[in-house]
């Protein structure tokens, strides 16, 4: 670990005359489009990251939980970028947050670290497809939500926790340790493998995606007649 680390700090950065430019995604048009109204606060990078996990839900029936309702501007966001058949679900601990709610948009109010406020959620709400935990950004927070969660988002569903900001942060940590018992395929598959298919780091951002189907177990066949004899 602690080499890994050296060795990302003294990366050479690239020149920027081989820098290449992308266009901006419908997401980030949406954001800077919106002018007026509820407030979305979002960091720039965040926008490739959503489409690259979220953009196969579009025009589906989806079911998307938000944690951290705010001014309410991203609620909408989603509902727009994913269609008319997605249901999005605001999730804050500020009772005037329900004034957001609206045609496709639920809002439920509670407290995020309280796993018996999530136990009556997950009876609300008997599907979940991605969850964006934009919350309160604390450990116990992040990881209530996740245990709460993870479990019930459907085969084939993302979460998604923003703003885990500095290198010693202990989501960090705690991100690492679960995605570390993924590599113990030489067991079979075990409970985990059913609910974490990836595990993807980006700057402050975690997502983790759900495997599109029940795996049976893992196996390593061999093609082809001819093999070197160094094994």
């Amino acid at each position: 670990m602690a080499r890994g680390y050296r060795f990302a700090r003294h990366l050479r950065g690239v020149p920027p005359g081989e820098a290449i430019s992308a266009e901006r995604g419908r997401l980030e048009r949406y954001f800077d489009a919106h002018t007026t109204g509820p407030g979305i606060w979002k960091w720039r990078h965040y926008f490739d990251i959503y489409e690259r996990h979220l953009s196969k839900f579009v025009g589906q029936e989806v079911h998307v939980v938000e944690v951290g309702i705010y001014s309410g501007g991203s609620l909408p966001m989603w509902r727009e970028y994913l269609g008319s058949g997605s249901r999005i679900y605001g999730v804050d601990i500020e009772p005037a947050c329900r004034t957001y709610a609206d045609e496709g948009i639920e809002v439920f109010i509670g407290d995020q670290a309280d796993d018996a406020f999530w136990a009556r959620f997950r009876e609300a709400v008997p599907h979940v497809d991605v969850v964006i935990d934009d919350g309160g950004h604390e450990l116990h927070q992040q990881i209530a939500t996740l245990e709460c969660l993870l479990p019930h988002i459907r085969f084939g569903g993302v979460y998604i926790c923003e703003d885990i900001n500095h290198v010693l942060n202990p989501f960090h940590s705690y991100i690492d340790g679960l995605g570390r018992p993924l590599n113990r395929t030489r067991l079979g598959a075990t409970a985990l493998h059913q609910h974490v298919a990836s595990v993807h780091r980006y700057p402050q951002v975690a997502v983790i995606e759900k495997p599109d189907q029940p795996i049976a177990a893992f196996d390593d066949p061999r093609r082809g007649t001819e093999w070197q004899p160094f094994w």
